[in-house]
């Protein structure tokens, strides 16, 4: 298989950039990609510039054959590609630090992926990629799209059900962030660890844990049930899980869990922080400022260490490496968001799950688990019918049923709430949400 392959990445301006054609760079003998076009917009034409000379000076460092492209023009990228990521924020930073901080006044969480948050990023994003996927119907209907934009659940889940694309797959790093964390608390090689993964995009859960193939799941919720080990990710503050409710729960939960589980305190905490070091985007902003600065160095030809400050540290590695599984047919095992097709059996054939799934170059191939344990059965169901009836509403521009994700979502308090919310946000992100201002 020595043909060589041709990548687009839309927000190829992205400070995550590095990581990826780092990626590339170390499997460019058995993912050849000869051709990386990476496509931004006006507004991002400055970091594309930076991250586009980084990447340039990459290659070249590795001495591999990799042509690097920086461009505006979407459609010109996309000709003949085979595969396609998305990485792009609708509305930039400053739309997050909207996301992250008009809930608060509310009493409830504001935050990217979740809750009103969530349901906003969703709507400003939906519509926009489901115009890149008739540009790819178009122009290369046989790529790949592994999406990795937020909330990627929800975003996979519209583009398998409003697009006419069937390579579609969502990928996210806390799955990988889970594996790495476990094999830190067990002290061992991150190789030697296998979790068996299941449920939703920040809604995932570790069933089973296995170290060299024999299962240590008590060993593991022990280590976890020790507040010195509060694994979690970058962007969530690691607030100490109630030890006998993680025994008692027996499963591995997500960073994310800690929004559900642990609403009052998580509040809370993000209030707190919002008046001393701002909200997680003002935080992000700094970080990014600072990462900016450095690959302007014309010196500096790898990844700075420094990126991994950022909350999605590694999903580039496995990008990388699922497109790699792709390619090459390798019936590797990964987790990835993709059709449920009963995999699960306590949600719908037609919904998307994250799931453990055999990668082969037909796509993702979920493994069955059976039912959910029912203790997580529910939460699991109704985090599934707020993306669905969200997605709905960001194609649709209905403004009831965007009410209605608002309120069946667990993190928001009443109908009331949400209504003067939603008013507020829609206010506020109104050059991002044509759809719903006709």
């Amino acid at each position: 298989m020595n043909k060589s392959l041709k990548m687009v990445t839309i927000g190829g301006g992205s400070s995550y950039t590095p990581e990826l054609v780092e990626g590339l760079i170390k499997r460019h003998d058995e993912l050849p990609v000869t051709e990386l076009w990476l496509v931004d917009i006006a507004e991002g034409q400055k970091k594309l510039h930076i991250v586009g000379e980084l990447a340039k000076r990459m290659v070249r460092k590795a001495g591999i054959q990799m042509d690097i492209h920086l461009t505006l023009d979407r459609r010109a990228a996309l000709k003949d590609a085979d595969f396609v990521t998305t990485q792009f924020r609708v509305g930039l930073l400053e739309a997050r630090i909207k996301d992250e901080k008009i809930p608060l006044k509310y009493g409830v969480i504001g935050q990217e992926t979740n809750g009103p948050g969530g349901l906003f990023k969703g709507l400003r994003t939906i519509p926009v990629i489901l115009e890149m996927a008739r540009d790819i119907e178009e122009l290369c209907p046989e790529a790949w799209l592994i999406n990795f934009t937020n909330p990627a659940g929800m975003v996979t889940e519209a583009l398998f059900r409003y697009s006419h694309l069937q390579k579609i797959v969502g990928l996210c790093n806390v799955p990988i962030g889970i594996k790495m964390g476990v094999a830190k608390a067990l002290e061992v090689d991150e190789n030697r660890v296998d979790i068996q993964f299941a449920g939703l995009n920040h809604m995932v859960f570790g069933l089973d844990v296995f170290l060299d193939g024999k299962s240590v799941k008590d060993q593991v919720l022990e280590a976890m049930a020790d507040p010195a080990n509060a694994m979690t990710m970058k962007n969530i503050s690691g607030e100490a899980w109630e030890p006998d409710f993680i025994r008692g729960l027996d499963l591995i939960p997500c960073g994310y869990h800690r929004y559900y589980y642990k609403t009052r305190d998580m509040f809370e905490k993000e209030l707190e922080a919002s008046k001393t070091e701002g909200t997680r985007a003002e935080v992000v902003q700094q970080v990014e400022k600072e990462l900016f600065e450095l690959y302007k160095d014309p010196n500096l030809a790898i990844k700075p260490p420094q990126l991994e400050k950022r909350g999605g540290a590694y999903y580039s590695d496995a990008a990388c490496n699922l497109m790699s599984s792709i390619y090459n047919d390798r019936h590797d095992i990964q987790p990835v968001n993709t059709l449920n097709n009963g995999a699960i059996a306590s949600i719908p054939a037609d919904a998307v799950a994250e799931i453990n799934c055999v990668i082969t170059k037909h796509g993702p191939k979920p493994i069955t688990v059976g039912d959910l344990p029912i203790s997580v059965r529910g939460l699991v169901q109704q985090i599934k019918s707020f993306e669905r009836v969200a997605a709905e509403a960001a194609v649709t521009g209905d403004v009831k049923t965007a009410l209605v994700a608002m309120t069946i979502n667990p993190l928001v308090p009443s109908d009331k709430i949400a209504k003067r919310l939603l008013d507020e946000m829609l206010e506020a992100h109104q050059a991002h949400l044509p759809q719903f201002f006709k």
